[in-house]
């Protein structure tokens, strides 16, 4: 039969300061109106465990050893840009077979979590240099310099039509 509550702790230190004062089962069992069985499994917990507290149940094993999970951290650290698939094979080809669900809550557990990368334009140390120097040669011009200056930061521009025809050399 299942258990269907815990009793609480009260009753149980009760049901073994009973017992050892020489009281049998089915007498404690109706001086506090609970089930001989009852009184019974109490005592034997006490005598196996040393305890009356409720203890945490044991629930299901972790998919995921500590060793695993150091090793993606470690992974995710050294290459950023690895996606939970790409770990999920690593581990499989070591015989971990776990979701790419799971190494995703694993990480976000362990401080980790995604992000996109900020898409910023590629430059060159030549171009650093030329608006390095842009820059310093610009610094006192007047305000009104700078209002018929248009900043297109690298982006392709076309006020007027497509530029079809010069990008296929006719």
């Amino acid at each position: 039969m299942v258990k269907s509550r815990e009793w609480s702790r009260k009753t149980r230190e009760e049901v073994i300061t009973l017992h050892r004062k020489g009281n049998g089962h089915k007498k404690i069992a109706k001086m506090l109106n609970i089930p001989r069985e009852t009184t019974g499994s109490i005592f034997r917990k006490f005598k196996a465990k040393g305890t009356v507290e409720t203890l945490p149940g044991r629930g299901r094993k972790k998919m995921l050893t500590s060793t695993a999970v150091r090793y993606l951290k470690r992974r995710v650290e050294k290459s950023p840009c690895v996606t939970a698939e790409e770990l999920r094979k690593d581990l499989s080809d070591v015989g971990t077979e776990v979701s790419a669900q799971t190494i995703q809550r694993t990480l976000r557990n362990e401080g980790l979590h995604a992000r996109t990368p900020r898409r910023t334009p590629l430059l060159s140390p030549k171009n650093k240099k030329s608006r390095l120097q842009y820059a310093k040669s610009h610094v006192d011009k007047p305000q009104k310099f700078w209002d018929s200056v248009l900043w297109t930061d690298e982006t392709k521009l076309e006020l007027f039509g497509s530029n079809v025809s010069q990008a296929s050399g006719l």
